[in-house]
């Protein structure tokens, strides 16, 4: 009985390449789908509807017997027994893969959070929505310009992958998707400020692709500020601070994509089995994916901790949770079937891709470096493939055609919450 909690990327992919193996499967998770994350941004921004990256986790697995479901919450682990605890009961397994995720991570100010949404759930991105284009909604109806300046100006915190994107998509709402929409108020003029702590935005790129991605930033409104980082948070203002010293920002909107912290089930790991944690929480599993001592016992994805040849760290992307899942199946079919052990796990690092915005991205193949429309494509491409299910695929691209003929957001929604105020 293989029991796998998470169906995220390495969780789901292990289930699927265990299809064949002599096993009984069981994937948990707390919700009863699986959430194309690279994509979140783009519900967050009304590009996209959440159903468009979400699929059931029972539809894609239905066809395979030997794979079962259970919507529940994982609580905690008795390795000696070989127990996973559940919030209402416990499952028995003879091997366990966890693939839990990560989630937000600010760093010591928890209280941030209520004031700047991270993106990691369909949730996260449905209130950045809601929050992104209130603010337009409540200037369209201020009296004060003051006040309608603040409500104008988004700031995103940190200046990777998703904070890139979601800024790039953020002044793309304001110049295009909203122009002329609104009786009062000019969106065009709306300012989104990229805080990055570091020297240069999109750090794990390479400086010339990073300084392409920031020119395009810049050329559709994005004001990066390098050098700087948040360092106080309150409900009408932010503090940014950076060598020339402190300024405070006004503004009604501030989006949280500077850090990420392993899952709390990394620390149930380690009460069980007495495994070290590093210090994003990551739990540190030997060259097989396993944890020292446990063979039976697998940690995947974002929450595992696992150097490369060159001592790097495997990165939390989904690639890598992939490649470790189909890797952890083979290692349990191996095991059952009596054959070789496959040689300790090795990440191969296909590129990495980051988009800006409309016909704007960069491409970091490795073998060649890329900008502009082509790696556009090739980004759009790369996530087509990597979605699910072919129905998500389908949906999708037709969805960005439409986008990009009309340069509208049709998801456009505002839910959720009523604070009392428009």
């Amino acid at each position: 009985h293989v029991l796998i909690v998470g169906g995220g990327f390495g969780g789901l992919t292990a289930a699927r390449a265990l299809r064949d193996a002599p096993v009984r499967v069981t994937l948990v998770d707390r919700r009863n789908f699986h959430l194309f994350q690279p994509l979140l941004y783009q519900v967050a921004t009304g590009a996209l509807s959440p159903a468009n990256i979400a699929a059931p986790l029972r539809a894609v697995l239905a066809g395979q017997r030997n794979a079962a479901v259970i919507m529940a919450q994982a609580t905690g682990i008795d390795a000696i027994g070989k127990r996973l605890l559940l919030a209402d009961g416990e499952l028995s397994y003879d091997s366990l893969i966890v693939a839990t995720g990560s989630t937000h991570h600010y760093f010591g100010n928890d209280r941030w959070a209520a004031l700047a949404p991270g993106l990691k759930t369909i949730e996260d991105a449905t209130e950045i929505r809601r929050k992104v284009l209130l603010a337009f909604e409540r200037a369209e109806r201020s009296q004060d310009p003051e006040e309608r300046l603040a409500l104008l100006t988004f700031v995103v915190v940190g200046g990777g992958p998703t904070g890139v994107e979601l800024a790039g998509a953020v002044a793309e709402i304001a110049r295009w998707s909203l122009r002329g929409e609104f009786a009062h108020i000019d969106t065009t003029s709306a300012r989104v400020v990229l805080v990055e702590n570091s020297e240069r935005v999109l750090g794990t790129f390479p400086a010339d692709l990073a300084a392409k991605a920031q020119r395009s930033l810049e050329r559709i409104g994005v004001e990066v500020r390098t050098g700087t980082r948040m360092t106080d948070l309150q409900a009408d203002a932010v503090e940014l601070t950076n060598a020339a010293g402190a300024q405070r920002l006004a503004t009604r909107t501030v989006l949280w994509a500077a850090g990420v912290k392993a899952s709390a089930l990394g620390q149930a790991v380690a009460d069980a089995t007495g495994v070290p944690l590093d210090r994003a929480g990551r739990v540190l599993v030997g060259p097989d994916c396993s944890v020292p001592g446990h063979p039976d016992l697998f940690v995947i994805g974002d929450l595992a901790g696992m150097l490369r040849e060159d001592g790097k760290p495997v990165p939390g992307v989904a690639p890598a949770a992939v490649q470790q899942g189909t890797y952890v199946a083979r290692v349990i079919a191996e095991r059952l079937t009596g054959g070789a052990p496959p040689p300790p796990f090795r990440y191969k690092d296909k590129g990495s891709l980051a988009t800006i915005g409309r016909n704007h991205a960069i491409a970091d193949l490795g073998w060649c470096r890329i900008s502009g429309f082509i790696a556009w494509l090739a980004w759009l491409f790369i996530h087509i493939l990597y979605l699910v299910t072919f129905q998500s695929r389908v949906l999708v691209l037709i969805q960005w055609a439409w986008n990009y003929v009309s340069r509208d957001r049709a998801a456009r929604l505002i839910t959720g919450k009523d604070d009392g105020q428009p």
